[in-house]
């Protein structure tokens, strides 16, 4: 399975990547499916199932919204969210949606949307099943989708023969586990940002992928802007007030203190988190739920460190994908799948390394610091309260991005060497979810969410 630091990075819309972004996508890829199969015209019915985790805590997730979007064929990273609702409000008002962009049919949400919350499909925890039928309901095609992490989608089939990323590609450089990318790099004596960078010529040029990535820098800073200037309630039960807001008010006016870095970076977090619950525009770093950690931990390194440059940028970006490469490929990045050590655990690795990046540390000392960032973050459950991305991810990202500029500081104070690797504890993240109760995964039926009343 080969990535591209564009997998890893995508722009999209809250609040989750697995349950809003990868639904959304998945709805799209059908629909898109029945015109190339020339079934489109004969379908007059699509009927949607969703099971396990996205049941359990899609409504929260907006999966039904996403699912809506995507049968119209909107994508995540397209999809205007100012025009979410005034679609969603045309689409349920009138009971009928326009089929991939196409088809006029009736669409009737409480029958043709199903939620088995006590079944799971075998792939995946995300799992969706999508028929279209036509004239006396005859099943057209019927197909199984799974949402693994990330806004990543994959059929069944794909799922099982491990095609889910699409056509192999090629790289200069290929590597499968941190021991390979360290070895690989100092055989040809390159700093890893090299690496990577050279690996993404296999998609498009160095030019390219430099301005994809300062637009994806330019995404996350717009929204840091945004969560610092709106004001109100955050949607859905709890009714969280922004606080992103006050804070910045407060940091603008006050003098220097020992700790102003630290409320910066707690401001950015919380920031990109409440625009994220919000369903705002974002970058999964790797997934939505984690989305603030990187841009928070960048903003930290061009406010806060002397030196700091675009340069920088693209190296803490470039190295941060290949960390969350790593992940994706020999654990996963799916709170449904292995907890929130997936994603916020995931994320702190990136940014840690991402850092001693941008920082200019060896590529030993980049690998130190991921290791770091994952190794206090094993265990981390998932248990998001009402089915909502709010309490406690918004408050985790910000404790995920301090604590991943503390795993970058104490990596670049030692020479690199340690003695947990971070394949060793890529793999023991693994296990821990594998070995984690499914209450604790993006289930709402275990801790937090069932100890904290909902209002």
């Amino acid at each position: 399975m080969q990535l591209s630091v564009l997998d890893i990075f995508k722009i999209g819309i809250g609040p989750s990547s697995s349950h809003t972004m990868g639904p959304m996508n998945a709805a799209r890829r059908f629909v898109l499916d029945l015109v190339e199969k020339g079934l489109i015209e004969q379908t007059t019915q699509v009927a949607v199932q969703l099971y396990g985790s996205l049941a359990l805590t899609g409504k929260g997730h907006c999966t039904d919204r996403a699912i809506l979007l995507g049968l119209e064929g909107q994508t995540p990273e397209t999809m205007d969210p100012a025009a979410v609702e005034p679609a969603l409000t045309r689409i349920r008002g009138s009971g009928r949606l326009l089929l991939a962009g196409q088809k006029d049919i009736a669409f009737d949400e409480p029958m043709d949307l199903l939620w088995h919350r006590d079944q799971t499909l075998p792939g995946h925890s995300n799992g969706m099943r999508f028929t279209a039928l036509g004239a006396g309901r005859n099943v057209l095609i019927r197909e199984e989708y799974y949402s693994t992490g990330g806004g990543f989608i994959a059929r069944a089939d794909e799922l099982e023969n491990s095609t889910s990323t699409g056509p192999a590609i090629e790289v200069r450089y290929p590597f499968a586990s941190a021991d390979e990318l360290l070895e690989t790099a100092k055989e040809h004596g390159l700093d890893f940002h090299e690496l990577v960078l050279a690996n993404e010529a296999s998609y498009r040029p160095e030019a390219a992928t430099r301005a994809a990535l300062l637009k994806i820098w330019g995404v996350m800073q717009s929204c840091i802007e945004h969560g610092f200037s709106a004001q109100g309630l955050l949607p859905g039960v709890l009714k969280v007030r922004r606080r992103a807001p006050k804070l910045y008010r407060q940091l603008t006016e006050a003098g220097s203190s020992p700790m102003e870095a630290m409320d910066w970076v707690n401001a950015y977090a919380l920031a990109v988190n409440e625009e994220n619950a919000a369903g705002g525009r974002m970058v999964t770093a790797p997934t939505n739920g984690a989305a603030g950690i990187v841009p928070a931990v960048l903003s930290y390194y061009r406010r806060f460190e002397t030196g700091a440059s675009d340069e920088g940028v693209l190296r803490f970006l470039l190295v941060g994908a290949a960390i969350g490469m790593l992940y994706k490929k020999n654990a996963s990045i799916s709170g449904a799948e292995m907890g929130c050590q997936g994603e916020v655990g995931v994320a702190c690795s990136m940014a840690a390394g991402g850092l001693v990046a941008a920082l200019n540390g060896t590529n030993e000392q980049i690998e130190n610091a991921a290791e770091i960032g994952m190794e206090h973050n094993l265990g981390l459950t998932c248990d998001p309260i009402a089915g909502l991305v709010q309490i406690p991810c918004i408050e985790r990202n910000a404790m995920g991005a301090v604590k991943a500029i503390n795993a970058a500081r104490l990596a670049m104070r030692g020479d690199g060497s340690h003695k947990v690797s971070l394949d060793q504890v890529i793999s023991t993240m693994r296990q821990t979810g594998e070995d984690m109760s499914s209450i604790y995964k993006e289930t709402s039926q275990g801790g937090l969410a069932v100890n904290v009343p909902e209002c």
